[in-house]
């Protein structure tokens, strides 16, 4: 027979457990996301489009304008500051999430377009996979 109260316990540890869970994740993002667009935007990386070293390079590669790099690099800088906040404001997690999930199906796209082996194209898997788990969970 199962005690009610050890029952309980363990429901209550299962939510405690994905609570951090998904704090973790946002903090991946969050964090990752402000690493890639304000710190390494003009370093080359193993992830770059194509041959690209920049981020300005990159966008040139999959036939983007310069101005919509900005546009996105807003937009990926707010939404990271959003899961960040969301730590303490739980109803931004959900929208915020579900634009960078958007914003991340893109870049996937980007690098499919340029025929980028699969291997240049997993942190955008990666981060559209943790913004459907912070958009679901």
């Amino acid at each position: 027979m199962v005690d009610v109260n050890e029952q309980s316990f363990n429901v209550s540890s299962l939510f405690t457990a994905m609570e951090y869970v998904i704090t973790l994740l946002k903090l991946v993002v969050g964090l990752g996301i402000l690493n890639v667009w304000l710190l390494r935007a003009n370093r080359a990386t193993a992830y770059r489009g194509s041959n690209a070293k920049t981020m300005r390079e990159e966008f040139a590669t999959y036939g983007l304008p310069y101005r919509f790099m900005c546009v996105i690099a807003v937009l990926k800088v707010t939404l990271a500051i959003a899961l960040l906040a969301s730590i303490w404001f739980h109803r931004l997690a959900q929208p915020a999430a579900i634009g960078m999930a958007l914003l991340m199906l893109g870049a996937f796209i980007m690098h499919l377009k340029v025929k980028d082996p699969i291997s240049k194209a997993l942190p955008s898997i990666a981060v559209l996979a943790m913004c459907a788990a912070i958009a679901t969970l």
